[in-house]
């Protein structure tokens, strides 16, 4: 369980360097929620991973002499997502953000079929709900 301080850090956190977004695997795949952070800092990022879940990326330098390695926290697994959002939502401050937290909390579990099957009306739903996160 994350304390009061920590959730309200990473909402800072989240807030400024983080993403909050749906994005497909593969193309034939529906979307699924993801939150990212970048950071040069890998400490950071290895300290955030220990509270969240995720794995650490490292983003091609192509440009060493002139720019720091960065590095991105991934969090994909739905547990982790929603347990760190609704640890987080009473303090994140960027009203996108903000939005795309609450769309995912209520909204994402019920036009996401687990069999990833969807009837024709389902699919609707599914396509509007998307359209509703991306238009925040």
């Amino acid at each position: 369980m994350l304390s009061r301080t920590e959730a309200a850090y990473l909402a800072g956190i989240i807030d400024g360097e983080g993403t909050i977004t749906l994005t497909k695997i593969n193309r034939s795949e529906n979307r699924r929620p993801v939150i990212s952070i970048a950071s040069t800092d890998k400490e950071l990022l290895i300290y955030i991973q220990q509270l969240t879940g995720g794995y650490i990326s490292s983003k091609k330098n192509y440009h060493p002499s002139f720019h720091k390695n960065s590095f991105s926290l991934i969090i994909k697994n739905k547990e982790d997502i929603f347990y760190l959002l609704k640890s987080i939502i009473p303090y994140l401050r960027i009203p996108q953000k903000i939005k795309r937290a609450n769309l995912i909390l209520h909204k994402y579990n019920i036009v996401t079929r687990r069999n990833g099957k969807y009837t024709p009306d389902a699919l609707i739903s599914k396509r509007q709900f998307e359209h509703d996160f991306f238009s925040s």
